[in-house]
Parts: C-alpha cells; structure tokens; sequence
C-alpha cells in the first residue's frame, strides 16, 4: 500500500493526512484556483481549501480533506501535495513550519562520548534537526500556532537522553558550536591551512573555505560540537583528515553530531547513525539510533527494519568493474 511518493508500509496500518501548500510555487492570482474548483469537499458546500485570486497562498484542510488526490493534479504549478503518514507518526511530530508546511517526525538522539551520524536526502529535515539540538529553533511539536513551553517540551521527551539534553538547552548549559553546510557563504557572514594564513578568506577556494570552517569549529570550547557535511569540497585525502579532526574531538563530557553524505566518511566517523527519509519539502522522519553498519545498510536498502517500513523502491547498488590485464 503506497502511503506517499517512495515510502511503502509493508503492514497495514492506519493512516493520517498531511496536506502539504509549496509557498514558493502557489500562485492564486494567476492560476485560477482549479484546486478549489475542483475539490469534491469544496463542491458538497464545505471548506476544505480556501483560496482566492487576494490570497498569499492556497489554505488546504486536512481534517475535512478526503485525499481524493485531485487537487494536486491539477495545479498549473504542482504545488500541492496530498500525503498519507502512519498514524503513529502523529504524535511524534517535533516541529511544523506552518499550515501546511514541511514537519519533521522524532528528533536525532545524541550522546555523550560518542559521534552521532545523520543521513538522508536533502530536503528531509536535517538542517532542521541540527537548529533544533542547537537551540536555534524551540520545537513546537506541530502547535505552530500556540507552541508549549518548556516544561511541554520536557514532557514530551520523558524517559529519554533529549529530555536532559533540553533542559540544558533551556538553562543555557550547554554551549554548542556548528560548521555550517553553505561554507561558500562564509566570505558573506587547521587543517593543514598554515599557508593561507595571509590571505583574506574571501579569496578562499570552497575547499579551502571548507576546511576553514572545520579548523575554525575545533578549535574552540564546546559541549555540542556540530557539522554539516563537512567533507563537500575536499578530496579523499582532506576528507581523512578533516574526519580525523572532527574525531578527535569527542571527550566522555561532549556530543558530537554530523551531517554527512560521504558513507565512507560517515562510516569512519560515526559511532551511531540516524537516517532521515521522507519527502523533500513535505516531511521527515528520523529513525531510532542504528549502530553504524547497520545504519548505512538501511539507509542504501531503502529499508527500516524495526519499523517495517520502505522508504525507497529500490536499493542504492554500487556497481563495481574488476579490470583483467592478460
């Protein structure tokens, strides 16, 4: 039974709806809002996408939506998406964007002493999950219009590493420090770099950049050290030590968490590993720590396991060709 574009439930479960708007692409004013036209809720009398040629952006139900899977059809700029989600998934919501907007299912559980892996396609709430464990975004836990406080958000994660993990988040302990993934906008805002000490580092190449940016991040005093693809840019070599450095910083007091696409780099580097799968721009859902060649064969076969659930059609396979010199 296909519940979205990709995701599979090899078990029959029950389902919930998400109706997911594309700001960017929505364009009442010039589209004529066939969705709302065409929708069989709208035509019974009833509200479900409430849209005009005035407004910002489509407004779509999902309580009266009925996933007809029309409306998604038939907008001139494939903005809609209609999607149905395990019902399990409904109260593991961490945080919503907004009306329907992307929403990120479970966070990554870090823990002390060990490197923390993440993997998953771009545009499934990695990013998201890194601001969040920094403290730069409170999770609401889908309640964008009236988020919980603190002690909602401890309760939320009774029982488990995040709930302590929060509350010094809250209480401003934990000092956290993060690579960020564009390090091409670095000129806007060391590993081996002494020869560029004298040049100003908006001349720097995006491999310089990059290993700059990871020098930069080791170097200081941190409980939370974080890094967000940190081997884009670099060659195999640069790759080896730039994950040697990251490596070396663990201590039996800190986290360290990485973002990283490179799975032999991951696979050096990590002690667990997250893999985040969903739909870009729509959701995300991150798995329960797996130990780390557990968790790159999950991830390239498209397939969770303890969740019974496949998120790709088909595995990733590396195809390899021997050469024979006669």
């Amino acid at each position: 039974m296909a519940a979205a574009a990709g995701l599979v439930q090899l078990n029959q479960r029950s389902t919930y709806r998400i109706a997911i708007v594309n700001a960017d692409r929505c364009k009442p004013k010039n589209c004529g809002q066939p969705c709302r036209k065409v929708c069989p809720v709208n035509q019974q009398g009833k509200q479900c996408i409430d849209v005009n040629a005035n407004s910002i952006v489509a407004k779509i139900s999902e309580v009266t939506c009925t996933g007809c899977g029309i409306c998604p059809k038939r907008c001139p700029y494939n903005a809609i998406s209609i999607i149905n989600l395990p019902s399990e998934l409904t109260a593991k919501v961490v945080h919503r964007h907004g009306e329907n907007s992307f929403r990120l299912h479970r966070l990554p559980q870090p823990r002390r002493a060990k490197v923390l892996g993440l993997v998953g396609t771009n545009g499934i709430g990695k990013t998201t999950a890194l601001k969040i464990l920094s403290g730069k975004i409170k999770p609401n836990l889908g309640q964008y219009l009236n988020p919980p406080e603190w002690r909602g958000i401890f309760e939320n994660f009774r029982g488990s590493e995040l709930q302590n993990y929060f509350r010094k988040i809250a209480e401003g302990k934990l000092t956290v420090v993060a690579k960020p993934q564009y390090v091409d906008q670095i000129p806007q805002a060391l590993t081996d770099l002494l020869h560029l000490m004298d040049r100003d580092v908006r001349c720097l190449s995006g491999g310089e950049l990059q290993r700059f940016a990871i020098a930069v991040t080791c170097v200081k005093q941190a409980d939370v050290y974080m890094f967000d693809e940190p081997s884009s840019y670099l060659d195999v070599k640069q790759r080896i030590k730039a994950a040697t450095a990251i490596r070396s910083l663990v201590t039996d007091d800190n986290y360290v968490i990485v973002v990283e696409h490179d799975l032999a780099v991951l696979d050096f580097l990590s002690d667990q590993i997250c893999c985040f799968y969903g739909q870009a721009s729509a959701y995300g859902v991150v798995t329960l720590p797996f130990g780390v060649r557990e968790g790159i064969n999950a991830f390239l076969a498209g397939f969770i396991p303890q969740e019974n659930m496949r998120f790709r059609e088909e595995p990733l396979i590396f195809e390899t060709q021997v050469e024979r010199f006669t």
